[in-house]
């Protein structure tokens, strides 16, 4: 069976489930929330901006590492710790910059989300290109690059890389623990040469290949210029001396996209595909504490993200409340260690559009599982 029978498959397959469509939901809930809610929230932009500076007084200090006695340098985890947050904190919230919850569009968005994006090797119009459009209008679905590859896919370096990394039942912890600090860099890496060599939608080593503009095209490969010129002049400031480059580079980069990727990981790649774009069904919110909420721009809201893409993020819990109230027991909502064990229990590649299987195709898992987690 060729590939393109076997992903026709995956519909076929399908569960008879009722699917709503994102349409729906907006319709139904946007009159019930306040205006204020869809106005941009400037103060995020200060958290933008105050988490560059954290970066920037890490390398400062960082400078003098050199200097300090040998049994002091622990010292600088945990300032570490704070810029590996600091990189986090980056990618939300130019993540909401860049969906225009933050500002109206200015000649200073653009500069200031590329800084934001620039320490996780993110060209800006990629992102653009890449989440706003492609995920936000294709979310889990066959042409979502950012879900879990088909076990009928060729198995290419992508696919291996990924089902190596992930977290699934068939996961080496000791792959995990790089993957946590690797596949952010790995996913980029794939859309980026797929977008820069190809520009084609027949490219099969990522999971779902699109294609950009030539004049986008061009952009991004300037933007890969410019960030690999910041990441440069760091490690520069830093004297390429290797102890520093450790501490205040690689260590802090490592705990940013380790980070993100705990959320990323959850957002989708627990849940079944759906051809029609159902974000009650497609994506999955977590329970964290309240402070990684706080620090996080309440990130972990992400069904509630993708009914209200531009929404001010302070709102998603009104959001979720509303959810609760006119949709009960539909929303993927489980608790963040939940939603970990999940991933960690089941395999990461679709057999069809509500089957897990895993890379050998012997295991079967109905992606319902998720249904025992958040109704448990």
């Amino acid at each position: 069976m060729n590939l393109a029978k076997s992903i026709n498959s995956v519909y076929e397959t399908a569960s008879e489930e009722t699917l709503i469509h994102h349409s729906v939901y907006v319709k139904k809930l946007r009159p019930l929330l306040p205006s204020d809610a869809f106005e941009p929230n400037s103060s995020k932009l200060g958290i933008l901006l105050i988490n560059i500076g954290i970066l920037l007084l890490g390398w400062g200090i960082a400078a003098n590492l050199d200097r300090w006695p040998v049994y002091l340098l622990w010292l600088y985890l945990p300032l570490a710790v704070i810029m590996g947050n600091s990189i986090i904190v980056l990618l939300f919230s130019s993540h909401d910059l860049m969906h225009g919850s933050v500002q109206k569009k200015s000649r200073l968005t653009y500069p200031i989300a590329f800084l934001g994006l620039s320490m996780l090797f993110m060209p800006l119009t990629q992102w653009k290109n890449l989440h706003n459009l492609v995920h936000h209008n294709n979310t889990n679905s066959l042409a979502d690059p950012d879900r879990n590859y088909l076990y009928q896919q060729p198995d290419t370096w992508g696919k291996w890389i990924q089902n190596l990394f992930v977290p699934s039942v068939e996961v080496n912890p000791l792959w995990l623990i790089v993957g946590m600090a690797g596949s952010w860099l790995v996913h980029n890496f794939r859309n980026l040469t797929s977008v820069l060599f190809f520009n084609d939608k027949s490219v099969d080593y990522v999971p779902a290949a699109f294609t950009v503009s030539p004049k986008d095209r061009l952009t991004i490969a300037f933007e890969c210029v410019g960030i690999l010129g910041i990441h440069a002049s760091i490690l520069f400031y830093l004297n390429f001396h290797p102890l520093k480059i450790a501490l205040a580079y690689f260590l802090p980069i490592a705990i940013g996209h380790a980070g993100a990727m705990f959320y990323i990981y959850t957002n989708h790649m627990g849940c079944r595909m759906t051809d029609i774009n159902d974000p009650l069904i497609n994506s999955m919110s977590v329970r964290v504490p309240k402070i990684f909420d706080l620090l996080h721009l309440n990130f972990s809201y992400h069904t509630e993200h993708h009914i209200f893409p531009s929404i001010n993020s302070d709102y998603y819990p009104m959001v979720q409340e509303l959810l609760q109230i006119h949709y009960p027991g539909r929303l993927n909502l489980i608790d963040a260690g939940q939603a970990w064990r999940l991933l960690m229990s089941t395999p990461r590649h679709y057999q069809d559009e509500v089957t897990f299987t895993d890379s050998s195709g012997i295991m079967s898992v109905n992606c319902s599982i998720a249904e025992e987690y958040k109704n448990g």
